[in-house]
């Protein structure tokens, strides 16, 4: 018997874990499917390119073929490992801005504006530039500086400049327009992912259980109050029960997929998969949103690039001489926002990551010789997808509908080809004289629109954050209300970026480590009567 059970240890879970396990009366367990985050590679920054391809640590998902990509499925890793996706990411610690969150709270997600999120930030945070008006120097997660960066890195920031872009030395400082470096979850040269963070410090408590390999099947309820999880562990098919919640911090996959396992969700789609409804909520696994990318890749001349680094100096620089070098790269060092000639408001509407090595297919995908890659991505995608039940086996993951670029009014293509504009003017200022090569990706500098279509149609990616698909709210479509309760359901919560309403300005990382952090707040206040 527990008193709260939070089902997944990603970023979310993780400070959730820790947060109501403060208390020692309190007994929690924490079930994530991953194993423990005890491979090297996760710890080491620059050791995320090695851990593309590893499936034990990674659910390896896949959209169905998107109609407006060429019909292509795209790949969407997503952590299952103690961490989740703080454990396999680049670490870019971006919070958005101001106005995303008063957007949240105007379109029903009362309490969220940025007056109110904004000190859940700084408790979390411990920036290693110390305390300010915007950033908290105490808290359990630790941002900071890069220790290393490449010169390309530098030539980028100077090339945008040179295009217009103005310098910004903290993209969550009082303004977010700007390029510069970018600052990163690491903690002396070392990853600071949520279990890092949040979860080591917590593991000695003894109300703290904390299960790895186990993976929920379905909550289980009496009426319309969760009581409990069934999971899967080591073969065995076990039963967890919670005396005072059930928090699911599965991620914008893994929890819409688990409420409409157990029979919450869109009721006459449940039926047809034999799953007998318990509350219709049609907005679970609707309201998709994801930031679609396309990446500029250009030849380099031979030696500065990370392409062909000796790992075995690199390996020697991180482990014995106390994490320097490259190792401590987070690979997308540079970067920043761009406000584009379609902007329908104050904020950027446009983010770039620059990474001094050549991507293709997500770094799945060697490429010949040495070059960069600079990623830019939509902040504000209009286009909506949604997820979908493959059958009722939990084992089996939902379909994937991501529906990239199927806005009505094509606005969100526009932004695609403003997107690559946008980065070949930059990779053509003079500060890259010096290190640029043949273009790759476009293969031509001089593209007309309908190439450059083409070009995006057949190479564009995630990267990397998917939200919304349990949204909050108050409107038909909202999965659970302002305080992360799910509607029509007693004691149950969805804590993790699923409860998002639309996309941030940013990386979703840490809005979602904040999300948790207020949602355990009021977890243990409203337990305490």
């Amino acid at each position: 018997m527990y008193d709260y059970i939070v089902i997944g240890a990603g970023s979310a879970g993780c400070v959730l874990a820790n947060r109501l396990s403060e208390d020692p009366a309190c007994r929690v367990l924490l079930l994530e499917a991953g194993p423990r985050d005890t491979n090297p590679f996760i710890h080491m920054p620059a050791g995320l390119a090695r851990l593309v391809n590893n499936r034990r640590i990674n659910w390896n998902l896949e959209t169905e073929p998107e109609s407006a990509l060429d019909h292509r499925r795209l790949w969407w890793p997503r952590g299952k490992v103690l961490g989740g996706s703080s454990s396999i990411n680049a670490m870019c610690y971006v919070r958005g801005v101001p106005a995303d969150y008063d957007g949240w709270e105007a379109d029903g997600a009362t309490g969220w504006g940025w007056d109110q999120v904004l000190p859940w930030f700084l408790q979390g945070e411990r920036n290693s530039r110390g305390a300010s008006a915007l950033h908290g120097d105490a808290g359990p997660l630790s941002v900071s500086d890069l220790r290393h960066h490449n010169p390309l890195s530098a030539a980028f920031i100077a090339a945008a400049q040179e295009a217009g872009h103005p310098h910004n030395a903290d993209f969550n400082g009082d303004q977010q327009l700007g390029v510069g470096l970018y600052q990163v979850t690491q903690r002396e040269g070392a990853r600071c992912s949520s279990a890092d963070a949040y979860l080591r410090p917590a593991r000695h408590r003894r109300n703290l259980t904390v299960l790895t390999g186990a993976q929920a099947t379905a909550l289980s309820f009496q009426g319309t109050t969760a009581t409990g999880v069934h999971y899967r562990r080591g073969g065995h098919h076990l039963h967890a029960h919670a005396a005072v919640e059930v928090i699911l911090s599965a991620g914008a996959i893994h929890s819409p997929h688990l409420l409409m396992l157990s029979g919450i969700g869109e009721a006459d789609t449940l039926r047809c998969h034999g799953i007998t409804p318990r509350v219709d909520l049609p907005g679970v696994g609707r309201n998709l949103q994801d930031h679609l990318d396309i990446c500029t890749v250009v030849h380099t001349t031979p030696g500065v690039s990370y392409d062909r680094s000796s790992e075995l100096r690199i390996a020697i620089d991180y482990f014995l001489r106390g994490h320097r070098g490259a190792g401590t790269s987070n690979l997308a060092e540079a970067g920043g926002f761009a406000r584009s000639s379609l902007a329908t408001d104050t904020r950027a509407d446009i983010q770039f990551h620059f990474v001094p090595a050549m991507l293709d297919n997500h770094g799945r995908h060697r490429l010949p010789g040495e070059g960069y890659t600079l990623h830019a991505c939509p902040l504000h995608p209009r286009s909506r997808g949604q997820l979908r039940l493959r059958d009722a086996d939990a084992r089996s993951a939902p379909r994937i509908h991501a529906n990239y670029l199927g806005d009505a009014d094509g606005h969100d293509l526009k932004m695609m080809l403003e997107c690559a504009r946008l980065s070949a003017r930059v990779l053509q200022q003079p500060a890259f004289d010096r290190w640029r090569g043949a273009p790759v990706f476009p293969p031509h500098e001089a593209l007309d629109d309908a190439a450059l279509e083409a070009f995006i149609r057949a190479k564009a990616e995630t990267i990397y954050h998917p939200v919304g698909t349990c949204a909050m709210g108050q409107h038909p479509e909202a999965v659970v209300d302002p305080t992360l309760r799910v509607h029509g359901i007693e004691r149950l919560r969805v804590v993790d970026a699923s409860v998002m309403p639309s996309l941030i300005s940013g990386n979703t990382n840490a809005p979602t480590m904040m999300i948790a952090e207020r949602a355990a707040y009021w977890i243990r206040t409203a337990a305490a009567g």
